[in-house]
C-alpha cells in the first residue's frame, strides 16, 4: 500500500467513521489476497561498497536535518548517518522530502536506502519497511495554548477539541486509536510539519496538535505560551527505516548503532542538540522574547562591531549579555558588577573600560574578555567546548576553569570535553577535592548552568533575529 502525499491545500477530518477511508486504501491488497495471489519474494540486495555512496532521504527540521547560516547541513539525523557512513567509507547522498508521508513514499521507490527523518517505528509500517535501529526515547504530547480553558487533562477532555496533526504520521494513527475509543473526539491531518502546526497553535490558528516530546522541547523555547496538555503515549522510539530489500544494509545499521561507536555517536547528538536544554521556563522565556522585540534591537549594532573586532559570534554575546543583565545597561548587582555585559571593577580596568554603565564600553570589553578566555585555553581543545569553556571561564573565572581541567585528568574524564567538564566543574563545591585544588572552593554548580542558559538563549535570539550575519567558532 503506499503512502499517500496530501495536497498542500487538502486536510483530512478523522472521525469514527473514517476507518472506512482506510478500509478503502487496503481494498486493494485484500482483492489482490482475495483473488489467491500469493505474497510475491523480495530479492534482497547488498549494501553500498566501500568508497561508495548511500542515498539516504529526510526532511527539514531541527531534529533531523537542517542547512545553518552557512549552507552547512546539521541536525541530528544528519550526524547520526554521517557517523554511520564514515565508519563504512560512504558518502551519503540526501534527498529531503516535504513531510513524513513524502519520506516514506520516497522510501516505496528504487532510489532510497535509507530514510533518517525522526520516524516512529510503528507496526503499520513494519509491513511496508524494513526497520533500523532506534536512537531517540520521546512521548507523543498533545500540545495546546496556555491560554486555552478548559485545558484538557484527560483523553476524555479532547472531545470537542479542534485538533490537527501531520499527515501520515504516528499522530494520526494514535489520534485514530482514540477516535475509534471514545466518543466525540476528532482531529485532521494536515501536509504541513509539524513545527508549522505547533506554531499555528501557538499563534491561536488552531487548538491543539500532537508532537514528539523532543520537538516540542525545541520549538518551545520560541513559542513560550505552548502547554503540554497531555502526554498520549508512555514512551516511543525514534529510528531509521530501509526498504524490504535492504536486509544487509538494515543489520549493519543495527550493529553499528549498537556499537561502542554508534553510541558514542549518540551520545554527542544528544550533548550537542538536547542536552543543554534546561527545564521548560515559561516566565523567563516569555520574558525573553518580550526583550527580544524591546531591547535586543538598541543594541544589535554594538554586538555585531564587537564580532567584527574579537571573532566572537554576535548572538553568542547577545545571549551572554542576556543571561548577564537582560539587556539593561544600569544594571548593578549587590556584589558591584554592573553594566549590560556585568563587568567587575578590575576586570572593566584592565580592558580599559572607564564607564561599565556605557553600552558601548560594556559591550565591547565583554567581547574582547570572552575573546581572551577563549584564547588563552589550550589549543587542544576544539569547537564548541572550546567557546563552552571559555564561558566558564567568564562566570567563575580562569583559575577554576584550571582547576577543574586538572581534577578531570586526575578522575580519567576528558579535560577537553565540555560533558565531562558538566561532570567535574560541580566539585570544585565538595570538599572531598577542592581543598587538592590550587583556588580552592568555587560554586562549581553555577557555570554548568550558566553556560547551559547562554546555549538556550542564543537558540532563541538565533532564530529570531534572522538577518545577524553570523558565524559561531564551530563554523569557521
Amino acid at each position: 500500500m503506499p503512502y499517500p502525499l496530501y495536497p498542500d491545500d487538502r486536510t483530512i477530518r478523522h472521525t469514527p467513521r473514517s476507518h472506512l477511508v482506510i478500509f478503502s486504501l487496503l481494498l486493494p491488497l485484500a482483492v489482490l489476497s482475495g483473488c489467491g495471489q500469493s505474497e510475491p519474494t523480495i530479492t534482497q540486495l547488498d549494501p553500498p561498497e566501500p568508497g561508495g555512496s548511500i542515498n539516504v532521504v529526510t526532511r527539514n527540521s531541527a531534529t533531523t536535518y537542517y542547512l545553518d547560516r552557512h549552507g552547512n547541513p546539521a541536525g541530528p539525523e544528519h550526524d547520526l548517518v554521517e557517523a554511520f557512513a564514515d565508519a563504512n567509507d560512504w558518502e551519503v547522498e540526501w534527498t529531503l522530502a516535504e513531510s513524513t508521508s513524502g519520506v516514506l513514499q520516497s522510501l516505496q521507490g528504487d532510489e532510497q536506502q535509507l530514510a533518517a527523518a525522526g520516524l516512529t517505528h510503528l507496526p503499520t509500517r513494519d509491513e511496508h519497511f524494513r526497520r533500523g535501529p532506534t536512537h531517540t526515547d520521546i512521548v507523543e504530547q498533545l500540545v495546546c495554548h496556555r491560554d486555552m480553558r478548559p485545558m484538557p487533562r484527560q483523553v476524555e477532555e479532547m472531545a470537542g477539541i479542534g485538533i490537527r496533526v501531520t499527515a501520515d504520521s504516528s499522530y494520526a494513527e494514535k489520534l485514530q486509536s482514540l477516535v475509534n475509543q471514545h466518543t466525540g473526539i476528532d482531529f485532521e491531518e494536515d501536509p504541513r510539519t509539524t513545527e508549522i502546526l505547533l506554531t499555528d497553535v501557538a499563534e491561536k490558528r488552531i487548538d491543539c496538535t500532537v508532537a514528539d516530546s523532543n520537538i516540542v522541547q525545541l520549538v518551545r523555547r520560541h513559542f513560550p505560551h505552548l502547554e503540554v496538555a497531555i502526554n498520549l503515549t508512555s514512551g516511543d522510539r525514534l529510528g531509521w527505516y530501509l526498504p524490504a530489500d535492504q536486509q544487509a544494509l538494515a543489520d549493519m545499521a543495527n550493529q553499528w548503532m549498537a556499537s561502542p561507536e554508534g553510541q558514542e555517536s549518540i551520545d554527542e547528538v544528544q550533548q550537542r542538540y538536547y542536552a543543554y536544554i534546561s527545564e521548560f521556563d515559561f516566565v523567563d522565556l516569555r520574558a525573553l522574547n518580550r526583550r527580544i522585540d524591546e531591547r535586543l534591537p538598541d543594541f544589535l549594532d554594538l554586538f555585531l562591531e564587537a564580532q567584527d573586532e574579537t571573532g566572537m559570534p554576535a548572538d553568542l554575546l547577545a545571549a551572554l549579555a542576556y543571561q548577564e543583565s537582560h539587556w539593561d545597561p544600569q544594571a548593578v548587582s549587590p556584589t558591584g558588577v554592573r553594566g549590560i555585559m556585568m563587568l567587575t571593577q578590575n576586570t572593566a580596568q584592565s580592558l580599559g573600560v572607564d564607564n561599565r554603565l556605557n553600552p558601548a564600553a560594556s559591550i565591547n570589553g565583554g567581547a574582547r574578555y570572552l575573546a581572551d578566555r577563549h584564547e588563552r585555553l589550550p589549543d587542544t581543545l576544539a569547537e564548541p567546548d572550546r567557546t563552552y569553556l571559555a564561558l566558564a571561564s567568564y562566570n567563575i573565572g580562569r583559575g577554576h576553569v584550571l582547576d577543574a581541567r586538572e581534577l578531570a585528568r586526575e578522575l580519567g574524564k576528558d579535560p577537553d570535553s565540555w560533558a565531562d567538564m558538566q561532570e567535574v566543574l560541580p566539585l570544585k563545591a565538595d570538599k572531598r577535592y577542592y581543598p587538592q585544588t590550587q583556588h580552592g572552593y568555587a560554586r562549581g554548580y553555577e557555570p554548568v548552568h550558566y553556560v547551559q542558559r547562554i546555549r538556550n538563549y542564543q537558540d532563541v535570539i538565533r532564530a529570531s533575529v534572522d538577518w545577524f550575519p553570523l558565524t559561531r567558532p564551530d563554523e569557521r
